[in-house]
């Protein structure tokens, strides 16, 4: 997946003006984004603070991280069975 190339704060912020009033076209024109990533970002974190936001990005790394480690472990798992099955 790619990183996004702003930061929690900044997504805080646009989320923050596109509340306070302003129309989302020129928000997002504003900011080079488009009205899909801006309905996205509102989706995914309206109501959130910034420490919020870091901490929802570092458990979805984690997660990311612990579902390949789990990957890798089942498919060991089964390449040994093979290796267990051909012996026998």
């Amino acid at each position: 997946m790619r990183k996004s190339s702003f930061t929690e704060a900044q997504i805080m912020a646009i989320l923050g003006e596109g509340e306070a009033g302003l129309p989302v076209a020129e928000v997002c024109r504003h900011h080079g984004i488009s009205p899909a990533t801006y309905c996205q970002w509102q989706s995914k974190y309206a109501g959130m603070s910034v420490n919020e936001l870091k901490r929802v990005k570092e458990l979805e790394a984690e997660n990311a991280r612990l579902k390949r480690m789990s990957a890798e472990l089942a498919l060991e798992n089964v390449a040994i069975k093979d290796v267990l099955l051909r012996k026998l």
